[in-house]
């Protein structure tokens, strides 16, 4: 399983309407509204990269509002029982 991370610059009015909309696109896991320089973060799970692309690309970016989108693919998730202290 492959895990994105898109970030999302919206246009002001249309966040509350876009939140929705990218949580309904199939593929789509979570989305957050988020302070920083991004508006939304939506957090994909697709089986390859075509699909994330396609899901970005094609999708997400089309959607009325979407000024801009970062996609960033995660490699690795850790987990807090992989951390060792030096033991």
């Amino acid at each position: 399983m492959l895990n994105a991370i898109v970030l999302i610059k919206a246009t002001p009015a249309q966040v509350s309407k876009l939140g929705p909309a990218l949580a309904a696109l199939d593929g789509v896991s979570e989305v957050y509204s988020v302070t920083g320089d991004e508006d939304l973060v939506a957090l994909l799970h697709s089986n390859d990269t075509e699909q994330v692309a396609q899901l970005v690309t094609g999708r997400i970016a089309t959607l009325d509002g979407v000024l801009d989108t970062r996609t960033l693919i995660a490699f690795r998730q850790y987990d807090p029982a992989d951390i060792s202290f030096g033991t």
